[in-house]
């Protein structure tokens, strides 16, 4: 065994998913016990077989993964408890496993995963999801790219024929629970060290921060970066239409319209809310000149 087979034969190993108690699996794909492969290339010492020398760093590398999941979201944790979480997770990386040398997205298809997977979640499965939704918009949101805002003659410009770009850092979500609510209380009950996973750390849990009760509620969420922090903002249901249309690259005319087609509000409520959606939008920086550059990054904040 040349040196490049040795990396690629330890890669393997290291990389080959744990059983659901967090050990390293006895037997290989083809059947092949673990302890003879280990034994071909590590030897034991007084201590330590071949078999369990290995298992340390193929249980450490998982648990680096798993905490890097975990760390983006400490609700979703908190609701689900820490096996249910943790099995999540470890499900989730088994059918995501990471594939880049940044551990940034690793976690980003968790939400749609635990979406198609409500065993992990049982009665809060809708709650959950939300939570994960949430939490994962504020990643986007957090390193998300910023592009130069329209400018005040620029905004005094817009007409009904206008077409606008939304910060790719804007997150825009509908939600069927209060979560923002529950994600900042649980942050603040929560230590910056006790936000990773149970499995990765084996701390104690007996002091997780508490779920406070919550009710189903239609939530119009938008999420965005000012100044270097990341904030949640609720908004009406037809200014969170209005933002989406023109996402979608719908004119103003015709974004509006939409918007504002079930609406039970009077036409002058409309007018005024209308304006009042594009103000704040033009002074928190959301609105932005349609450009080469700005087309270009629309496929990545869709």
């Amino acid at each position: 065994m040349n040196l490049l087979e040795l990396q690629r034969r330890m890669a393997e190993d290291v990389r080959r998913p744990l059983t659901e108690d967090y050990e390293m699996q006895s037997s290989a794909e083809d059947g092949t016990p673990v302890a003879d492969i280990a034994a071909s290339y590590i030897s034991p010492n007084h201590l330590l077989t071949s078999f369990e020398r290995l298992e340390i760093y193929n249980r450490q590398y998982w648990f680096r993964l798993i905490t890097a999941v975990s760390e983006d979201y400490p609700t979703l944790n908190a609701i689900l408890g820490p096996k249910r979480f943790d099995a999540l997770v470890l499900a989730y990386l088994r059918e995501n496993p990471s594939t880049s040398w940044t551990l940034r997205d690793l976690g980003a298809k968790l939400p749609a995963f635990l979406d198609a997977h409500p065993e992990f979640a049982g009665r809060r499965h809708r709650l959950a999801v939300d939570v994960a939704n949430l939490e994962l918009a504020y990643v986007d949101a957090f390193d998300g790219k910023q592009l130069a805002p329209l400018t005040a003659e620029e905004a005094q410009a817009i007409g009904a024929d206008s077409r606008l770009f939304l910060q790719p850092h804007l997150r825009l979500l509908e939600l069927a629970y209060p979560v923002d609510n529950l994600v900042l209380a649980v942050k603040k009950e929560t230590p910056e060290v006790d936000i990773v996973s149970s499995a990765a750390t084996q701390r104690d849990v007996t002091n997780r921060a508490k779920i406070p009760p919550i009710k189903r509620e239609s939530v119009f969420l938008a999420v965005h970066r000012y100044d270097d922090s990341v904030y949640y903002r609720r908004l009406e249901k037809e200014t969170f239409l209005l933002l989406r249309g023109l996402r979608s690259g719908a004119s103003v005319a015709v974004a509006a319209s939409e918007a504002f087609a079930k609406s039970k509000l009077t036409p002058d409520e409309q007018a005024s809310l209308l304006q009042e959606s594009f103000s704040h939008a033009s002074q928190l920086g959301w609105l932005c000149p349609l450009n080469e550059a700005s087309i270009e990054l629309a496929d990545l904040a869709m």
